[in-house]
């Protein structure tokens, strides 16, 4: 086999794996969506059909007019955006002192970061509940928001130090010369360098804290205050006129936030890694 046939051959193995991934992926959306757009005799047909003969768009105009989904769907934008700003506030810095200075104990720090990473909100759930009562933060979108914030401050530290250590120290010396402090290089200097880590990272938070399910079960009572997450699973046990044409419309309008955040926010990744972190 030439070398230009191997190539191809190795092109087209790659290509026929992300396919598979994708399809992995993306057949659950797909299958959401199609049952959104079905009537109630095409849900029970057997076998079933993919596609609707009559599509249902009526389906998303009783979700939104006759249930809360917009409600839902405001409260955990209120959240998600608060916790991305947050989050990076304090991991971004961390990340830079982390990536830029030497101290004795960086390494245990390092592995610490590492091992909250790994512990699961399900695990201090319950801890969570009776602290949060006694201060008296359930129901209270101040105390779910500390919560989220400390659940993606490790990984966002994490990946951001991993990516300011791809980026050259000149950068750093250049600006101190120029008469930047270091509080000034960070933010002037190499945050607008690293704006494809730091968007890349807000994707990661903000799929977190959009779908994140258990902690709000465990700290809000209050329907008013439910994220999307709740606020479905409420859909489905509240109303008898609940029905899984009405749940998947309801989940499709739910996860659209996300999807256009990621669209929008992967063109500004390439974009930015197109342009060159140095220009000279």
């Amino acid at each position: 086999m030439s070398k230009y046939a191997r190539y191809r051959l190795e092109n087209t193995g790659i290509y026929v794996g992300y396919l598979i991934v994708f399809c992995f992926f993306a057949f659950p959306i797909f299958w959401v969506v199609s049952l959104s757009l079905k009537s109630v005799p095409e849900l029970f047909l057997t076998p079933p059909i993919w596609f609707s003969k009559t599509p249902q768009f009526q389906n998303y105009t009783f979700v939104i007019k006759n249930m809360e989904i917009l409600h839902y769907m405001w409260n955990s934008a209120k959240i998600v955006v608060v916790t991305i700003a947050l989050t990076l506030l304090i991991s971004f810095p961390a990340a830079y002192a982390l990536s830029r200075f030497q101290f004795k104990m960086k390494r245990p720090v390092m592995l610490m970061i590492l091992v909250f990473q790994m512990i699961s909100p399900v695990i201090i759930a319950i801890p969570l509940y009776r602290l949060f009562s006694e201060i008296g933060l359930i129901n209270h979108s101040a105390g779910l928001i500390a919560v989220y914030v400390a659940v993606e401050i490790p990984l966002s530290t994490w990946f951001l130090k991993g990516y300011l250590d791809t980026l050259p120290l000149e950068l750093d010396e250049a600006a101190i010369v120029d008469g930047c402090s270091r509080w000034s290089t960070l933010w002037k200097v190499l945050l607008p360098v690293a704006m494809p880590g730091v968007a890349s990272v807000t994707i990661l938070i903000a799929v977190a804290s959009w779908s994140q399910f258990i902690i709000p079960f465990i700290l809000l009572d209050d329907k008013d205050m439910f994220p999307m997450s709740l606020g479905l699973v409420t859909l489905k046990n509240s109303s008898d006129a609940i029905t899984t044409h009405y749940l998947a419309a309801a989940s499709s309008i739910g996860i659209l936030p996300v999807m256009i955040a990621f669209i929008l926010l992967q063109r500004f990744i390439v974009g930015a890694l197109t342009n060159g972190a140095v220009k000279g």
